[in-house]
């Protein structure tokens, strides 16, 4: 809570890189914080570094912590949240609602699934991400190897992506 209560909503470089120059997020000190939730109660975050290494703190939960990202519509889960953002661009370019759910990694993806009903899933095209997505049933994933949907949307555009995430949304 403290490191969440001492940031600063705030342009961050890791942002910028991944596309979204002018989304804002908590800051502190130099690391992007992302809040981790379960049932709505703060258990941890995710610290980002500007060049992207990622960090847990020590000693918290993340087993089943998520990051709710709206919640209005269909459930929708993810890894990372430069991935959930890119979703959520394209939901919106599809103007369709939608509850994005960051699992922080592709193990806690089975985890959140547990808890949501039907959720589509984006997964990673690795082994690690596609074996896990397939546990869990509809997913979307890149045609690309190694790269997730964020790395889609930058090399293809919101337009591109979203059509293929509709194609996906509509097997669910």
């Amino acid at each position: 809570i403290y490191i969440l209560n001492n940031s600063d909503e705030k342009l961050h470089p890791y942002l910028a890189a991944k596309g979204f120059p002018r989304q804002k997020g908590y800051v502190w000190g130099e690391l992007l914080v992302v809040p981790m939730r379960i049932d709505g109660k703060l258990v941890g975050c995710q610290l980002i570094q500007n060049d992207g290494t990622k960090r847990f703190l020590s000693g918290q939960i993340t087993k089943g912590a998520s990051l709710v990202i709206d919640n209005k519509g269909m459930d929708i889960i993810c890894e990372g949240y430069a991935t959930a953002l890119s979703v959520r661009n394209a939901m919106r370019h599809l103007k369709l609602r939608y509850t994005i759910h960051v699992c922080f990694s592709a193990g806690n993806m089975v985890e959140i699934a547990k808890s949501v009903h039907d959720p589509l899933v984006i997964a990673d095209h690795d082994p690690v991400g596609i074996r896990t997505a397939e546990k869990i049933g509809t997913y979307w994933v890149s045609d690309k190897d190694g790269e997730d949907f964020n790395d889609a949307e930058k090399r293809l555009g919101v337009e591109v992506v979203a059509q293929s995430l509709h194609t996906a949304i509509v097997k669910t």
